[in-house]
């Protein structure tokens, strides 16, 4: 019998440790910033512009949870993982927040000491091939090779895919998404795979971005989302309403662009939300205009998705299941009341 079953059984809920070495909101605080995985470089996600500063969707919420603990969008120190370094990093405490384009998977939540703090991108696998090639479904790829980035959920979803349609395949792994492009460009595969959205980003890397496609079938759920070390209710909270925060200012039409003005606002569920009354901030041992904070430095989730991701950003990409779940899409806050 595990700790936990026993303290629940003898009521003593003191006698379950924190799984994590120290408060890890007192480590940041002391540090004077956050420490944040990301990607190597997907664009849309995490990669760094024509002067190195890191942008993206990912880059976007480590912001997001800076403003919200230091009132300061910018005391972040990024650290740049491949997919096998990921859950070391934060296993080991090298990062306090993993925001990498990462899947939500059962194995991954229970066996690794880690938890998902929600999903901020749905997003599913899928193909790019070169046009010259011909093909026009997934289904046409068998004896086709595959240029793939190893440690993700890309080589399982692909094998389950190939065997249940009686098809053959070769692999190229790389680990990175870079050289799984340059292994792509080199001729080394017929196909490269990936998340959807990472496609579109890689897509802009080969030097003719109109010779490729991405194809119709996307062949796997690949929910997105930050991941922290379990043990520690209090972070796990602060990344996880973070991220609600940004969704119920877009649900409630509060934006970087008027936010100022929202002060005023006598709306109880916009008041609540950004502090000019109630306690949801001291509720997470944070100032009370934490979610003002973060709308006014990064903006909500809608300002977040276009800018990097969306009609804003050269991926261009359809919000589609990414929008609000009273707009069509599966994207929903828990309130913040």
């Amino acid at each position: 019998m595990n700790i936990t079953k026993i303290a629940f059984l003898l009521g003593a809920a003191t006698l379950v440790p924190n799984l994590a070495s120290a408060s890890t909101l007192e480590e940041v605080v002391k540090k004077g910033e956050l420490s944040c995985g990301i990607s190597t470089g997907i664009p849309g996600f995490s990669a760094t512009d024509s002067k190195g500063v890191w942008k993206g969707l990912d880059v976007d919420f480590c912001k997001s949870v800076a403003a919200a603990v230091f009132g300061d969008a910018s005391k972040v120190k990024y650290i740049p993982l491949t997919a096998k370094e990921r859950f070391t990093a934060l296993q080991s405490g090298e990062i306090d927040l993993l925001s990498r384009a990462t899947t939500w998977t059962a194995t991954r939540d229970t066996s690794l000491g880690l938890n998902f703090a929600g999903v901020n991108y749905y997003d599913g696998q899928g193909f790019l091939v070169n046009k010259n090639i011909g093909v026009n479904s997934a289904l046409e790829l068998n004896g086709a090779t595959f240029c793939i980035q190893a440690g993700t959920t890309t080589e399982l979803n692909l094998t389950d895919y190939f065997q249940s349609n009686k098809m053959d395949y070769k692999a190229v792994t790389y680990d990175t998404s870079g050289q799984t492009v340059d292994g792509f460009k080199s001729g080394r595969c017929d196909v490269l795979t990936s998340d959807a959205s990472q496609l579109y980003g890689l897509k802009l890397k080969l030097e003719d971005p109109d010779s490729a496609k991405v194809l119709p079938e996307i062949i796997s759920k690949e929910p997105l989302g930050p991941v922290v070390r379990q043990g520690d209710d209090e972070w796990f909270n602060i990344v996880r309403w973070t991220m609600y925060a940004t969704l119920e200012a877009e649900e409630l039409g509060v934006s970087s662009a008027n936010v100022e003005a929202m002060l005023k606002s006598e709306n109880p569920s916009i008041k609540r939300l950004i502090g000019t009354s109630g306690t949801a901030g001291e509720n997470l041992g944070l100032k009370n205009d934490w979610v003002y904070q973060i709308v006014k430095q990064v903006g909500n989730y809608g300002e977040m998705f276009d800018k990097n991701v969306g009609k804003d950003s050269p991926l261009n990409i359809d919000r589609g299941i990414n929008k609000l779940w009273n707009k069509g899409g599966l994207m929903y806050s828990m309130p913040i009341r």
